[in-house]
């Protein structure tokens, strides 16, 4: 089956007074019609900058420098404005960390769940209220009917994601971009919104990318993980695999220090230093001054992403493991 997402050796700059920072670093990744694919990694690994890139949203200066993104395959990273407008909404929905920013707050919910559907499907004002009330439904928003005339700050923050979830669902895109969608809510509200951001796209065969720095979140809801470091990414394949087999010695660490409740351990493993600023990505490997198992060729050369069984990973070690066996 043709992949509905194709991310090609994708390249994020920002140009400074100081010189260009690479945010992004020759990225690439697929995701299938129907997948949940989630992102995962540190703050500053580039998640977020690589949903922007995918819908269009980069902020500048920020820029595309290489590389191409594709949707069923149609190259979408250098269309003008509006017709990368017409794409998003339409066939790319877009779900954002704080619901609050997402919804215009002078607008009733009603009004900006029927203005995207008016803007992206051919319907009567009716049909598009009447679809707007059954988002509403589907999405769990209790008297739907009434509601459906309130205002964003009527509505708790749990309810307003299931709003912005309804206005990304609206125009049944193929693919939804889930920006930590579950942030800035309760823990036992997540777990509903995880769950129903599933069964909405199991339901509407929309495929999803999911970026998040919360494992627990991933091994929840996705089929794949692609676990970024530095702009690049470091491990990629089956949730399960890359969680109880990883391979790429940073995503150990990440495994490593998430409490386990079998594991009565008094302290947690910790990855010791620090995410490597953009004007300071170290040669070779952006990995290795953290690395506990770093080695010459870490440090002089960039490494690939090499099959390290049912996962890829981008380290010199998988290679190497590869050549002996």
């Amino acid at each position: 089956m043709a992949p509905l997402l194709e991310v090609r050796n994708l390249r994020v700059e920002f140009p400074t007074r100081r010189g260009t920072l690479l945010a992004l670093d020759d990225i690439s990744f697929d995701i299938a019609p129907g997948e949940i694919l989630g992102v995962v990694g540190e703050s500053g690994a580039g998640k977020s900058l690589t949903g922007a890139a995918i819908i269009g949203l980069l902020e500048p200066p920020g820029r595309i420098a290489g590389g191409q993104i594709l949707l069923e395959g149609q190259r979408i990273d250098n269309l003008p404005y509006e017709q990368m407008r017409a794409i998003r909404g339409r066939r790319i929905g877009a779900i954002f960390q704080d619901p609050l920013t997402s919804l215009n707050p002078l607008y009733t919910i009603g009004r900006q769940l029927t203005e995207t559907i008016l803007t992206h499907l051919p319907v009567s004002a009716e049909e598009a209220r009447q679809r707007a009330i059954k988002l509403l439904q589907d999405t769990g928003i209790p008297a739907a009917e009434q509601r459906i005339d309130q205002y964003p700050h009527q509505f708790s923050g749990g309810m307003r994601q299931r709003v912005v979830i309804a206005l990304a669902l609206a125009a049944e895109p193929k693919l939804i971009v889930a920006d930590e969608p579950t942030t800035a809510l309760d823990v036992s509200i997540q777990a509903q919104i995880i769950s129903l951001l599933k069964r909405l796209c199991k339901e509407h065969g929309a495929s999803v990318m999911l970026v998040t720095h919360d494992m627990g979140v991933i091994a929840e809801t996705c089929d794949r993980v692609a676990v970024l470091y530095a702009g690049r990414v470091a491990e990629i394949g089956p949730v399960g695999d890359v969680i109880h087999h990883p391979s790429h010695p940073y995503t150990k660490g990440l495994m490593g220090s998430i409490p386990s409740m079998e594991d009565n351990r008094e302290r947690l493993l910790q990855i010791d230093g620090a995410m490597p600023r953009l004007n300071n990505i170290p040669r070779g490997c952006a990995f290795n001054p953290r690395c506990p198992q770093v080695f010459d060729k870490c440090r002089q050369d960039r490494p690939d992403l090499f099959d390290a069984g049912p996962t890829k990973a981008a380290c010199w070690l998988v290679a190497q493991t590869k050549v002996t066996t």
